[in-house]
């Protein structure tokens, strides 16, 4: 079996990672503790590649603080660009296929057509544009790559809008939340088992990839559906973005379209409300 190695494993996207992989009963998956597993660190970086020869990288380290981005250019930049193209060098020399993490950050956010993998990334933020410099440095150094862009992630693990809101539900009788940005969550189990399908699929169809869950909505709908399916009684109000300011711009409108990646696959997305569904029962 091919060995395959996670960076970033401590966080939400690297816990479902874990919980896909058992439920798979997958083999060969080596989560990476992050004391040990610095992608800014070459010695280090070195020694991981020497030691399992992997055959795929999936990389789900980041710098994901949006507003704190914007005052930490240079972090976040060293973390999601420089990070990154470590990575793609360490891959070429191993013959190691890189997945890689993305976001809908890398779009502005104006046009309210869904987006394809060929529109024009035009980020409107410092997170957004250094997300977007990883991956545009990735085929500078190797050509065994999938860049997946999701959006509005969430699951039973780690900090999330699900889980604020549940938690916020219950110490609130009253919520405000945004209705004027439109875009589709994603449970971040089924990106885990799409990373995973990818990898068994034996897939030599690299590129950059959108996938999301099916459908769309706003902040505030998503916030009800949370309170609807967890029979949580708060009122919900809407509010536009302008009422809400925060330091990084986000996008308006960041639907992304997913048919690539299901002709690449074959694979069956489920619809985001279906998949709230089955997170919230979980939790």
């Amino acid at each position: 079996m091919l060995n395959i190695i996670v960076f970033g494993a401590s966080g939400q996207l690297g816990h479902c990672l874990k919980a896909v992989a058992q439920e798979r009963a997958l083999q060969h998956i080596f989560f990476l503790p992050e004391e040990n597993a610095n992608i800014l660190d070459i010695d280090s970086l070195d020694k991981i590649f020497e030691e399992y020869k992997p055959a795929y990288c999936i990389n789900c380290a980041a710098y994901t603080a949006v507003d704190k981005a914007e005052d930490e250019i240079e972090l976040a930049r060293r973390i999601n660009r420089d990070g990154v193209e470590n990575l793609s060098r360490f891959c070429e020399v191993y013959d190691t296929t890189l997945i890689h993490v993305s976001t809908d950050f890398v779009f502005s956010g104006n046009s309210y057509q869904p987006l394809s993998e060929t529109d024009e990334a035009v980020p409107i933020s410092i997170y957004g544009l250094t997300k977007l410099e990883g991956e545009q440095v990735i085929p500078t150094y190797t050509d065994k790559f999938f860049v997946l862009r999701t959006s509005w992630l969430y699951s039973e693990y780690g900090n999330n809008f699900v889980k604020t809101m549940l938690r916020l539900g219950k110490e609130r009788e009253q919520l405000s939340v945004i209705w004027d940005q439109v875009g589709t969550p994603t449970y971040a189990i089924d990106l885990a088992g799409c990373i995973f399908t990818i990898i068994e699929s034996g897939s030599t169809a690299f590129g950059i990839y959108h996938y999301s869950n099916e459908g769309l909505t706003s902040w505030y709908d998503f916030a009800q559906s949370i309170f609807e399916i967890s029979n949580t009684a708060v009122k919900v109000l809407p509010i536009r973005t302008a009422e809400y300011v925060t330091k990084a711009k986000r996008p308006a409108y960041s639907v992304m379209d997913k048919s690539k990646i299901k002709r690449a696959l074959q694979i069956e997305i489920p619809h985001w409300r279906e998949s709230l569904e089955t997170c919230i029962n979980r939790l």
